[in-house]
């Protein structure tokens, strides 16, 4: 072989080398294929009860990357809003965003989670409640002993809920008795006791039902949702304050078999998600509920603070209620036993801590305040 042959033939194997060490060095990309998940919220769209639902959501998907997807329709858009646990478990939905007193006619427990004046505790302690006192357990027991293939999670502690809106404002206990009213939960069982006909109606079809007449009066929870709602439209008194749902939360639901599927690192983000969104939830509420409170008084909204002996008859048909079904229902017993020990500790702290924030308000902002 010639000289020059050699030196060809060295370079094209030098040349072949660099090719294949080239090819070596491109590095494998696995492409992660996207978990896309399809939920329901129990809300319209122009809630801010969905936009809640959508927040979370968006905490997953940032945090998950392109692992992870969870979109959110609105309530009806594959079942009404009171079959979401069932779509759920059975996998016709992957997840939900709703309330767990919906609930409530598959297993009168369930409405515990929001239901009641919660032995005086408010939103946030019920949730300490849930995820430190045992609460947890038992809605994991009440979903199994329905057959329910659900992974639940609690979130969102709502401000206290008012008494509803009116055509005329409630100035004693009787003018409860005799009118058509719509609330939900074990809230139902608290009205009927007072003497109310009671219509529980899924949110969207409330303000309808008030401008048909089919309804008297009606709770839904907040002067953000009770605006955009249009609530304002067909009655101009809200009364405020209440103990039918003062401790309420919202519930996340996945399926439970898509649930199992992820690994962990997909559940861990899941959890800090719904802890952030909770978080956020709450200061958004403070934020807007404020703002449409005001919005809702410039429209001619006249707010009234509920009587105290109407609260108190709340409280004394609460006692009738939860006797009641104490006695028709084993696991409501327990959830009671249980809301009960720990309220009665944490509740001690909780007002033998707590400053009079009113006091403080009024010094600044009150009718005797100085003007700045």
């Amino acid at each position: 072989m010639s000289e020059k042959k050699t030196v060809t033939s060295r370079r094209g194997v030098l040349k072949g080398a660099a090719v294949a060490t080239g090819a070596m060095a491109v590095p494998m990309v696995a492409t992660a294929q996207t978990t896309t998940l399809r939920f329901q919220s129990t809300w319209p769209a122009k809630d801010i009860f969905h936009e809640y639902a959508n927040d979370f959501a968006k905490k997953v998907n940032d945090m998950a990357g392109n692992r992870l997807k969870i979109e959110v329709l609105p309530a009806g858009a594959v079942v009404p809003a009171f079959q979401l646990l069932e779509a759920v478990s059975k996998g016709t939905l992957d997840g939900g965003h709703g309330v767990i007193a919906y609930h409530y006619g598959k297993n009168s427990a369930l409405a515990l989670w929001g239901s009641g004046p919660a032995f005086g505790m408010d939103p946030n302690m019920v949730l300490a409640w849930h995820y430190y006192g045992g609460g947890k357990d038992l809605v994991d027991e009440i979903y199994k002993s329905l057959n329910m293939d659900v992974a639940s999670f609690l979130y969102g502690p709502m401000p206290c809920q008012p008494l509803g809106w009116f055509k005329k404002p409630v100035a004693k206990v009787e003018d409860m008795k005799g009118l058509k009213f719509r609330t939900v939960g074990l809230a139902v069982d608290v009205f009927t006791a007072m003497g109310t006909a009671v219509n529980p109606l899924p949110g969207g079809e409330i303000v309808p039902a008030l401008d048909r007449g089919l309804i008297d009066a009606a709770e839904f929870n907040n002067a953000s949702s009770d605006r955009v709602l249009g609530f304002a439209d067909v009655a101009k008194n809200c009364m405020l304050q209440s103990f039918h749902q003062s401790g309420e939360q919202f519930e996340i639901l996945f399926n439970g078999a898509k649930y199992k599927a992820l690994n962990g690192e997909l559940k861990a983000i899941i959890d800090y998600a719904v802890q952030a969104a909770s978080a956020d939830m709450s200061w958004k509420a403070i934020h807007r509920n404020s703002e449409d409170y005001i919005e809702l008084k410039k429209a001619g909204v006249k707010f009234f603070k509920t009587p105290d002996p109407v609260l108190r008859a709340q409280l004394a048909a609460w006692d009738t209620t939860i006797a009641k079904k104490s006695g028709e229902n084993p696991l409501f017993k327990k959830v009671l036993d249980s809301q009960k020990a720990f309220a009665a500790r944490a509740g001690q702290w909780q007002n033998d801590y707590t400053v009079d924030f009113k006091m403080a308000y009024n010094h600044y902002f009150g009718r005797g305040a100085k003007k700045s």
